[in-house]
């Protein structure tokens, strides 16, 4: 059940049955426990929306527990529907699920079930965005993959070098055009089918462009996360559909961790070692923090107490170590900063803690 916008799960107290769902690509196997903990039925079903409303539609409110992946966004939504409790299990953070050493649909199904049955915060369940928000986060998903391919494909310089040519410095969206002419004629054959690929990537990009420009008029929430400078369209716009609820958080300080910006821990007596990041969450939403953030700390940055603050970790000189972590630090420290403009709609001050640290002195 929701309590506002946050999950509220009960124990095994007085809960009667519980039904573990494990999902493949074209079917279901589903377990169910009782109350006294004993498998009480169980069978498969074709993974359908018909097929799910055969088995569910007129079984009695339940909690249902199934695994994140693929299917399951509409799945939890249809059931949802049907009048049942649904937990969206992460398997990433359950090893039980993950890394059994006993593994079929069976086995899966029946321990969703029991997990759930025993304590749902035990499966670290999730909440799956809106079919409106998951269609748009496709849409940006759609415009990176076209833009991974399109860079992926651009060898066209090098190849040109190789031959003892060069292709004019030119923007990217000018670069099929512009690279044409500079093209050797040995090369022509294997260099222009790419070219005329990269133009129309580059086509499909600004067509994405205006689509996803549409779409983040649809989200007021975006315009507060762009008053940062170095926050574009793309990341404020990742930003919201990721998160989706805001309230979601009981601090601004957990999207980091969120979002897989902070450090592993491996703790074990007086020995911490330095992790890397968990790189848990969104991989887009990750990166287009970690984007700005290089923006924030580069040359062309503004004056503000984030980047003040990111150039003291990074240091003096071109210690890349530094340089990366410091990175890290203001995408997390952005992370957080987002989220506190978007829950409590302010007004953002760039140099706010300079200007209290002169106040102070003065």
């Amino acid at each position: 059940m929701k309590h506002g916008s946050r999950l509220v799960l009960e124990a095994g107290a007085g809960v009667g049955e519980t039904i573990g769902l494990d999902l493949s690509d074209t079917s279901g196997t589903y377990v169910v426990v009782n109350a006294q903990g004993e498998v009480s039925g169980e069978g498969k079903l074709a993974l359908s929306p018909t097929g799910l409303s055969k088995i569910f539609a007129r079984r009695k409110p339940t909690r249902i527990a199934i695994e994140a992946g693929t299917h399951s966004p509409w799945v939890s939504r249809l059931l949802n529907e049907l009048g049942h409790e649904v937990i969206v299990a992460n398997p990433r953070q359950v090893k039980l699920i993950s890394q059994s050493y006993s593994k079929s649909d069976r086995e899966d199904a029946e321990l969703l079930g029991r997990l759930a049955r025993l304590d749902p915060h035990l499966l670290r369940p999730i909440q799956h965005r809106g079919p409106d928000a998951q269609a748009d986060l496709a849409l940006l998903r759609s415009r990176d993959c076209v833009v991974r391919t399109r860079t992926n494909l651009n060898h066209v310089r090098g190849a040109v070098k190789s031959m003892g040519g060069r292709v004019a410095d030119c923007s990217t969206d000018s670069f099929a055009k512009q690279a044409a002419s500079h093209i050797p004629a040995l090369l022509r054959a294997a260099l222009l089918p790419l070219l005329k690929t990269i133009e129309e990537l580059t086509r499909q990009i600004k067509a994405h462009d205006k689509q996803l420009e549409k779409a983040a008029q649809r989200y007021p929430e975006v315009a507060l996360l762009r008053q940062i400078k170095g926050v574009g369209p793309l990341t404020s716009l990742a930003f919201v559909l990721v998160i989706e609820e805001v309230q979601r958080f009981g601090k601004s300080r957990s999207v980091g961790a969120f979002v897989g910006l902070t450090t592993r821990q491996a703790q074990s007596g007086e020995h911490q070692p330095q992790l890397r990041i968990t790189k848990a969450g969104d991989e887009l939403l990750r990166r287009l923090l970690l984007q700005s953030a290089h923006y924030v700390l580069g040359p062309f940055g503004p004056d503000c107490d984030l980047r003040r603050w990111g150039l003291m970790l990074a240091g003096p000189g071109q210690n890349k170590i530094r340089q990366r972590k410091a990175a890290v630090a203001v995408a997390r420290k952005l992370a957080v900063l987002l989220h506190k403009l978007w829950l409590e709609g302010l007004v953002y001050e760039p140099l706010r803690l300079g200007a209290m640290a002169k106040a102070t002195a003065a």
